[in-house]
């Protein structure tokens, strides 16, 4: 499961993985009966999809956050004049690193791309490799301790700090993009950002549900399919689903949590991610929408083939934002790369091309903030 994921351990394993096990040892088993028989060597791997939007000329920038040094991309648009607009990058949840990419999905490239997407729109940005990723690694943490979504909040200011500070930046022209999680920090960002808050919001796949909501919605759908696929029991699919349901409401209320919960769930739940998750979960996104100032400007980005945030949870988002402008895009996953699931079509993200439909979104709301 990779969203939503504790900041720092691995994401709770998913009830997929002993499908993927399977297959991944039969294609192993066909391989090995292949060279054995003498077959030919297998085809290069396919060429990687195309990159959206425009290349930008990059720096890497370094800044202080709470004692820990935070490792970061400044993206500019090429042959840049003066002072431009400027945008924010936030990644989504586990140990996503500045350009969008996890353990779990190493070739995303997420944050990469729209800043590709914000540099054709003639928009330099900021992405950075959040506590617990990349070169910022832990930091002064070792990974046990207690964290907190101040912590993640805090860094995201600094962050907007930095990308102020850079010389070709118009501070009075600035954006913040969050992709998945990121959407509840950047909802955050007016209020908590030094300096002139952000003009604009682009939120990408957007959390629209409570943070407990949603995490109950996804271990619920990984356990059923589980459950379908013959991996697990009845008794065991209720065991997880339960177990579930009373961490979740113990979280809530503040209450430790038993050491007899389901052994699968000790990641999610793990005591260091107890206080970020009771904290995330209090910020309803609807409830932060409505509190942003009247001059935000927002835009909504959702992928029709996302499978982890759903079109009815994108839908009570909106109600919190009557001014937004939402861009359903078609065929869009999680991460904004084309999905087909029809027999012999790619798989790998780096195969599949980012959304054709994103750069317009964004250059056209842009266009008409700015």
């Amino acid at each position: 499961m990779s969203f939503p994921s504790p900041p720092f351990p691995p994401p709770v394993p998913s009830l997929r993985a002993a499908a993927r096990g399977a297959t991944a040892l039969l294609a192993a088993s066909a391989l090995l009966l292949a060279a054995a028989c003498g077959a030919p060597a297998p085809p290069e791997p396919p060429a990687a999809s195309p990159s959206p939007g425009a290349t930008p000329v990059e720096r890497a920038v370094v800044f202080e956050d709470a004692g820990d040094t935070v490792h970061g991309t400044f993206a500019l648009p090429d042959g840049a004049q003066g002072r431009i607009p400027a945008a924010l990058i936030i990644s989504g949840s586990g140990p996503t690193d500045r350009d969008g990419n996890s353990p779990t999905r190493p070739e995303a490239d997420t944050n990469a791309n729209f800043a590709r997407v914000l540099a054709g729109a003639g928009v330099a940005s900021l992405r950075y490799d959040k506590l617990g990723s990349g070169d910022t690694g832990l930091g002064s943490r070792d990974g046990t301790a207690d964290i907190d979504y101040a912590l993640f909040e805090d860094q995201m200011a600094a962050a907007y700090a930095e990308l102020l500070a850079q010389p070709e930046v118009d501070p009075e022209r600035v954006a913040v993009l969050g992709h998945s999680e990121g959407s509840l920090f950047a909802l955050r960002a007016p209020q908590v950002v030094p300096g002139p808050p952000p003009a604009a919001l682009i939120l990408a796949a957007p959390v629209g549900a409570r943070y407990l909501d949603l995490l109950d919605r996804q271990v619920t759908e990984q356990v059923r399919d589980g459950e379908s696929a013959g991996a697990l029991d009845t008794a065991a699919a209720n065991r997880l689903l339960s177990d579930t349901r009373f961490a979740i409401a113990r979280i809530r209320s503040g209450d430790p949590l038993p050491e007899t919960l389901s052994p699968e769930l000790a990641p999610l739940f793990a005591p260091a991610n107890r206080a970020f998750l009771r904290e995330i979960d209090a910020m309803d996104p609807v409830q932060l929408g409505r509190s942003l100032p009247d001059s935000t400007r927002v835009l909504v980005l959702w992928g029709t083939a996302d499978s982890q945030v759903t079109r009815t949870e994108v839908d009570r988002l909106m109600t919190g934002l009557p001014g937004a402008e939402r861009v359903d895009l078609a065929d869009a996953d999680h991460v904004f790369r084309r999905y087909d699931d029809s027999p012999g079509a790619p798989a790998r993200d780096a195969e599949r091309p980012f959304s054709p439909d994103a750069a317009p979104a964004v250059e056209d709301f842009l266009d008409a903030v700015w």
